[in-house]
């Protein structure tokens, strides 16, 4: 969607159309070959590396509380990966999967043709003015240091940028009344998804719960929304075109 066609001053509407381009360019790097090397290197098989190392700035905590945090996981599908990476300390997890995040994003934003630090800038804005309250991997990932370079600040600031607005939907959907895995099954990815995280089948007829999930969409797009007031009408255009660039230059030309 273009600025054009978007009314970029209607809060829920704005933060609909930046959400896709927030998760997939605050995710990308998880099922990256920087993410897989991570784990390599650390020895972490599996889910291991994902968490252990997204869950690392919770801290040395019992596996409910990342199940808690991580909200969509089975918990006893949590509880294996994290205590199977036990034996890799949470500062070597968060250091390596931050360098994990930063590597992916020098990749493909070192040499992009975006001005890959007034988007670092934009993001950075929006992160620091946002109350961390219920937002546990969003504060956890956002007190990391940053690296110096452009390109792999904005990768971390992203991925922070999508541990905030995971979270806030992790929230709405609590509060629409879905379980966890209802969320997911209602999900775009539906049983395809569930079986991923690991959701054992049968699963149960989704359809009834459509209503609430786009509930739960709606309402996460209006909690994003006091989040992007940071920003003025000039600046969201500007945020909303660097965004669908950076995914051009990520994911490839027909990315945004």
């Amino acid at each position: 969607m273009t600025t054009d066609e978007l009314d970029v001053d209607d809060g829920p509407a704005y933060a609909a159309a930046v959400a896709p381009l927030v998760s997939g360019l605050g995710g990308g790097f998880m099922i990256s070959s920087q993410a897989k090397a991570f784990a390599k290197e650390l020895g972490l098989r599996g889910r291991e590396g994902y968490v252990r190392g997204r869950g690392s700035v919770l801290g040395d905590v019992d596996a409910d509380v990342v199940t808690a945090a991580f909200g969509f996981w089975p918990a006893d599908v949590v509880r294996e990966a994290w205590e199977g990476g036990l034996r890799v300390p949470v500062d070597v997890a968060r250091a390596g999967y931050a360098e994990a995040c930063r590597g992916w994003g020098r990749a493909r934003y070192a040499d992009a043709p975006f001005d890959v630090p007034r988007l670092a800038e934009l993001v950075q804005w929006v992160v620091d003015g946002t109350d961390v309250a219920g937002l546990p991997l969003y504060a956890g990932w956002r007190a990391v240091d940053l690296p110096g370079d452009d390109a792999g600040r904005l990768s971390q600031l992203l991925h922070v940028l999508r541990e905030l607005r995971g979270g806030l939907h992790l929230v709405a959907v609590v509060a629409s009344g879905l379980t966890p895995l209802q969320a997911v099954l209602a999900g775009a990815g539906g049983s395809g998804n569930a079986a991923f995280y690991g959701w054992e089948e049968p699963f149960e007829d989704a359809s009834g719960h459509q209503l609430s999930r786009s509930e739960a969409e709606s309402l996460t797009d209006r909690l994003m929304t006091p989040v992007l007031d940071v920003l003025g009408h000039d600046e969201r255009i500007e945020l909303l075109a660097l965004l669908q660039d950076a995914a051009r230059a990520a994911f490839g030309p027909e990315a945004a």
